[in-house]
């Protein structure tokens, strides 16, 4: 039986396939995988390897998944090593997801420095999986040069993305300046960077003028002490020529270095692990409610409120008594 320490060397080695066991473990909602899951986390994070995180949105059918294989390609072209987690749409009935992001980057799958791993959202709000983050950090422990976070869509809670990623980037398909409405204003204000994708063809006219609209738009909002001038900016791009994916890269590379340098960078990777450490405090007080006697309690007080006896106020309060009461093994 494999134990933490064979699975965590393996993934110091860059051992692909145990690296997908590890996420597996990490997914486990067991009580005993997660002691194991804990384990293991520690043991890799001492070794400090760092990625760079890059957080990708945008609206389905934008072709986000043909933009990762193509900046994927690109990357591993020039001898880096890029992992992908894409979060697909579970299942409301079965808690499944579609899985699809694997089969649609058929050529970045097959290439031996990439690795891609799709997992369900299930009811996670932010477009991201509950263990996205832990996921990351074993795919940086596993060597990996930059990991690329691919969100099920644009959405108001979306933006919990920039609090796991050093670049949060938007990607956008070419339209009529209406569309820009669409896009909300909480998204346009974390984004370092606006792509509009599908900038080739008879497309590549309506690409330029959505870039110019997206271009004003960034303009407008306030000024963030974290970028330096010119940032953040809308560029166009095209997935299908690779026309621009270059372009892109180096802009990236150049607020990283730019935030590297001011010490923006460690702030802000400082401040991303203060919010996964209370997002998994807030997380483990919620797994308590679904303890057998907490759902009995729950259910108890849900009777009494649907009969008008007491106040979901009074209830909620009464309720949050009783699991302060009941100590750390409720």
């Amino acid at each position: 039986m494999m134990t933490e320490t064979d699975l965590s060397e393996q993934i110091l080695n860059g051992d692909r396939r145990a690296l997908a066991r590890a996420i597996t473990l990490i997914e486990s909602a067991r009580p005993d995988h997660r002691e194991e899951a804990v384990r293991l986390l520690e043991r890799v994070s001492r070794a400090g390897r760092e990625a760079i995180r890059i957080g990708l949105s945008g609206t389905p059918g934008v072709g986000k998944s043909t933009f990762i294989e193509a900046f994927g390609l690109m990357l591993t072209g020039q001898g880096l090593k890029v992992a992908v987690l894409a979060v697909d749409p579970s299942s409301a009935r079965s808690g499944g997801s579609i899985l699809g992001d694997k089969t649609r980057m058929e050529r970045l799958s097959r290439d031996p420095n990439a690795f891609i791993r799709p997992s369900p959202s299930r009811t996670h709000l932010g477009g991201v999986a509950r263990r996205t983050r832990e996921a990351v950090m074993l795919c940086e422990a596993a060597g990996f040069d930059v990991v690329l976070i691919e969100t099920v869509g644009v959405g108001q809670s979306e933006t919990v993305v920039a609090e796991m990623s050093d670049i949060f980037v938007l990607l956008l398909a070419p339209a009529g300046g209406d569309e820009l409405q669409g896009v909300k204003r909480g998204i346009m204000e974390i984004a370092d960077l606006v792509l509009v994708n599908k900038a080739d063809g008879d497309l590549k006219p309506a690409a330029m003028r959505t870039c110019a609209d997206y271009a004003g738009a960034l303009r407008l909002l306030r000024k963030r002490p974290q970028d330096p001038p010119g940032f953040p900016k809308a560029m166009t791009v095209s997935a299908m020529t690779r026309d621009g994916l270059a372009g892109a890269w180096e802009e990236m590379r150049a607020l990283i270095d730019w935030r590297r340098r001011e010490g923006h960078f460690a702030a802000r990777r400082a401040a991303q692990a203060q919010s996964w450490f209370i997002e998994e405090v807030k997380q483990g007080l919620l797994a308590r409610l679904e303890t057998p006697a907490m759902r009995a309690e729950t259910a108890k007080f849900a009777g009494l409120v649907t009969n008008g006896e007491i106040t979901p106020t009074v209830a909620a309060a009464r309720m949050l008594a009783q699991i302060k009461d009941s100590g750390p093994d409720a």
